[in-house]
């Protein structure tokens, strides 16, 4: 497996930002399991926990920023200074496994014709307070349960042709100017000029983010569900029947609106309280096979205290729809509207070049 493994040229970049000791675990289990020829490359996004210095100690080539430029420009500044044909992205705060690589070479060896995999997070967290299990758990579930046959791109742990990514300018950091969903619209773009994506279920990787409720509250809405409606009302082409915009899933949203409307006019109508049942039925029917995948991996306790909280996530899904309609509908009626089509032809990147082994670049506070 080491020989087919290098025999492919890749390089592996991770961006990090006071990555902690999430981190030195993260590198320590890069260097223990990346193939020997492959190459580490670190980018240091204004990090002030000498995250940078670490990933020196640890052998890491590393780039450095002057301030947060995010982790899709840092991903951009890694993927021109080097010249491998593969870039494999792998989060500052992502273990790799035995597996890892060894199953992202045979992915590459076995489908030369892919131009970018992904995979999905493992099935042990690191966080073990009730929040961040469910978050990394439902990842794990929606990506293990997706059709493999991507539509779209996963940063976290993922892997594209250098040529593609170069040719596609890398991560939009002008459309996202904060961290959002910038590898979901790099998929959007591979797709759109007839590339390949695969999603890998044998590539996992152990996630360390120890969510907490208002903090996954946030993230899901303002930086990844609103930007999302926005880019799929732009193309409604983008409304695929996969993953997260599964129809089952879309229809639950509807279904967790008119329980809780229903609900509250009951002790007015009882004549709704069958209807608001058979809104529960479809709730629970429709993923129920997410249930028994918490059941199974942490028990009936956390499978029903799941319950709960999946259909809170159907409840901010709506909102953050509504919000990126609204928003959406502004652009276009003040004229703004920020559809454009999908670059065919490679778009220059800022000139990033270095020899050295550290950049400095002018980054925003």
């Amino acid at each position: 497996m080491e020989t087919l493994a290098n025999s492919l040229s890749v390089t592996v970049i991770v961006p990090v930002y006071n990555g902690g000791a999430a981190f030195k675990d993260c590198l320590s289990a890069l260097l223990r399991w990346k193939p020997s020829q492959w190459t580490l490359v670190v980018v240091d996004d204004g990090s002030t926990d000498g995250s940078g210095q670490v990933a020196k100690a640890h052998g890491a080539i590393v780039f450095k920023t002057s301030g947060r430029l995010g982790p899709g420009a840092a991903r951009n500044i890694g993927a021109q200074n080097v010249d491998s044909d593969y870039l494999c992205f792998i989060d500052a705060d992502c273990e790799v496994n035995s597996r890892t690589f060894a199953n992202i070479a045979l992915s590459l060896a076995d489908s030369p014709d892919i131009d970018a995999l992904f995979g999905s997070y493992d099935e042990t967290p690191s966080a073990s307070n009730f929040v961040a299990q469910y978050k990394n758990l439902m990842h794990r579930y929606v990506h293990q349960t997706g059709n493999e046959d991507a539509t779209t791109f996963w940063a976290g742990c993922g892997v594209v042709r250098r040529s593609v990514f170069m040719a596609l300018g890398g991560f939009d950091t002008r459309k996202f100017r904060k961290p959002s969903i910038e590898d979901i619209h790099l998929g959007y773009r591979i797709k759109a000029i007839g590339g390949k994506i695969k999603l890998d279920k044998t590539v996992t990787v152990k996630h360390y983010k120890a969510w907490q409720f208002w903090g996954l509250m946030k993230v899901d809405i303002f930086d990844r569900g609103i930007p999302w409606t926005r880019l799929l009302l732009e193309d409604n082409t983008r409304f695929v029947n996969d993953l997260n915009l599964a129809v089952v899933q879309r229809l639950c949203v509807v279904a967790a609106y008119l329980g809780v409307v229903l609900a509250a006019a009951c002790p007015f109508r009882p004549d709704l309280i069958p209807v608001t049942l058979l809104m529960v039925a479809f709730l629970v029917i429709s993923n129920i096979g997410l249930y028994k995948f918490f059941a199974r991996e942490r028990g009936i306790i956390f499978a029903a205290k799941v319950l709960g909280m999946q259909w809170l996530y159907y409840l901010y899904c709506g909102v953050a729809f509504a919000g990126g309609w609204i928003l959406h509908t502004k652009d276009r009626l003040l004229k703004l509207d920020r559809r454009a089509p999908v670059r065919t032809a490679p778009k220059a990147l800022p000139d990033l070049t270095i020899k050295k082994s550290t950049y400095v670049a002018r980054g925003r506070r």
